[in-house]
C-alpha cells in the first residue's frame, strides 16, 4: 500500500436567502485555511481544488444539506465541460463576468442547460454579446457594491424574460435589501445576512507518481479498465474520493458502490477521465507554482493540436500526454528518465521526453525524417 498523509482542507460557504430571510442555497468558495479571505490563486486551480474538497473530501451533503450549491467556473473549465461531472440537482453553474462568449463556451453552456443544469451569470453587466448566455440563464446576479442602483435598474430593462430569477449579492444594509426587493430581486446574499463560514475537513493524500501513472493510463489510446482498476485501488486517497463521490446522496443508488470495479463501470470511460483529471489538477497544484501546472496543461493542448495539424499518426490523447508530461520532472521533483521508467507511455513519447529527439515533420513537403526535435518543449 502506498504511504499516505492526512491534511486539513477548507471550503467557505455563504448562505443565499429569499425575501423572507430563509436559506435557499449556498455559494461555495475556495479557501486555503481558516482565514476568511480570497487567496491570490489561479481560477482553474481554485475551482478544481474547491470541487475536490467539496465532493471528494468534506461532502456536498455536509456543505449544502440538500440545498443548491453555487460554484464559480472559469472559461477553461466550462469549455472542458467539467460541471457535467457534478449532480445537476444540487449544482448551480456560476459563469464569471470575465468569460468571453465565444462559440466554444456557448456550445458548452448550451449542453449543460439542455442537460438540466441551473446556470447563473455572476456580477452581471449587460453587453449585447452576452445575449446567448442570457437566453439560457436561470439566475442573474448583480453586485450591489460595484454596480450603482440606477445602473442595475437600467440593466433590468434589458432583461425582459419573466422566468429569470434575480439575485442581489454583497447586500450589506437593510436599505439595500429593501431596494433590491422593490426592483424584483428574489434571492439575496451579503454581509447583511451572513458572512462566509469556513468548513474544515480532513483529506487523505496519495502518491503523486501513482496519480500520474493513472493519468497516463486514462490518456492512453489503449485504455484498459482492469489496469486502471488496479492503479486506483493502490491509491487510498483516490479510492476514498471515488467512493465518497459515488455514494453521496445525490446518486440515490439502492446499493452502495463497494469496489473500484463497480465505480468504473458505473461512471464509464469519459466520466472517469473527468474525475481523475479534476482530482489530479487539485493534487498536483499543491506546493507548486501555479504557472507550472498551467503551462503543462497548455503544452498538452498545444501538442494535441500540432499533432492533428501535422497528420501525426499518434492518437490525440497520447499527444496531449506528451505535452503535459514535458514538465513532469519539475512537478514530481525527480529526473525525467526515472519517472518515465515507471509510467505506461509509448517508447516514442518516452524517447522524446528524455532525449528531446524524434521525428521532424515537414508539413508542406509531406515528408517525415528522423532528425531533430519531436515537438520538443524546452
Amino acid at each position: 500500500m502506498v504511504a499516505t498523509l492526512i491534511e486539513n482542507v477548507y471550503v467557505a460557504r455563504q448562505p443565499i436567502f429569499d425575501k423572507n430571510k430563509k436559506i435557499q442555497a449556498y455559494e461555495l468558495l475556495f479557501r486555503e485555511g481558516m482565514a476568511n479571505y480570497v487567496p491570490d490563486i489561479d481560477g482553474d486551480v481554485a475551482t478544481t481544488s474547491l470541487l475536490a474538497n467539496t465532493f471528494f473530501t468534506i461532502g456536498i451533503d455536509t456543505l449544502a444539506g440538500g440545498r443548491k450549491a453555487f460554484i464559480n467556473f472559469t472559461q477553461n473549465l466550462l469549455e472542458k465541460r467539467v460541471p457535467l461531472l457534478l449532480p445537476k440537482e444540487t449544482t448551480v453553474i456560476e459563469i464569471l463576468e470575465d468569460v468571453k462568449p465565444d462559440p466554444g463556451l456557448i456550445d458548452a453552456c448550451a449542453q449543460m442547460a439542455a442537460d438540466g443544469y441551473t446556470i447563473a451569470l455572476d456580477d452581471f453587466v449587460y453587453l449585447p454579446e452576452l445575449e446567448p448566455l442570457i437566453a439560457m440563464a436561470n439566475i442573474i446576479k448583480f453586485d450591489f457594491r460595484h454596480t450603482p442602483k440606477d445602473a442595475i435598474e437600467d440593466y433590468l430593462k434589458q432583461l425582459s424574460r419573466d422566468s429569470l430569477c434575480l439575485l442581489g449579492e454583497k447586500v450589506e444594509t437593510h436599505d439595500e435589501f429593501k431596494a433590491a426587493q422593490k426592483m424584483g430581486f428574489e434571492l439575496f446574499q451579503g454581509y447583511f445576512f451572513c458572512k462566509p463560514e469556513i468548513i474544515q475537513g480532513r483529506e487523505i493524500q496519495g502518491s503523486q507518481l501513482t496519480l500520474m501513472t493513472i493519468m497516463a493510463q486514462i490518456n492512453s489510446d489503449t485504455f484498459c479498465c482492469d489496469e486502471l482498476e488496479r492503479l486506483i485501488a493502490r491509491d487510498l486517497g483516490l479510492s476514498y474520493k471515488l467512493f465518497k463521490y459515488l455514494n453521496a446522496a445525490f446518486f440515490a443508488r439502492a446499493c452502495k458502490v463497494t469496489s473500484v470495479k463497480q465505480a468504473l463501470v458505473y461512471l464509464g470511460e469519459e466520466e472517469i477521465r473527468r474525475f481523475v483529471s479534476l482530482v489530479a489538477m487539485s493534487r498536483l497544484a499543491e506546493g507548486k507554482p501555479e504557472e507550472l501546472i498551467r503551462v503543462a496543461c497548455i503544452r498538452g493542448k498545444f501538442c494535441e493540436l500540432v499533432g492533428a495539424d501535422a497528420h501525426e499518426p499518434t492518437p490525440p490523447s497520447e499527444m496531449f500526454t506528451l505535452g503535459m508530461f514535458s514538465l513532469i520532472d519539475a512537478v514530481i521533483d525527480q529526473p525525467m528518465d526515472k519517472i518515465l521508467d515507471e509510467l505506461p507511455l509509448s517508447s516514442q513519447i518516452k524517447h522524446a521526453l528524455v532525449n528531446a529527439k524524434g521525428r521532424r515533420f515537414r508539413k508542406h513537403a509531406g515528408t517525415v525524417d528522423n532528425q531533430g526535435p519531436y515537438y520538443y518543449l524546452g
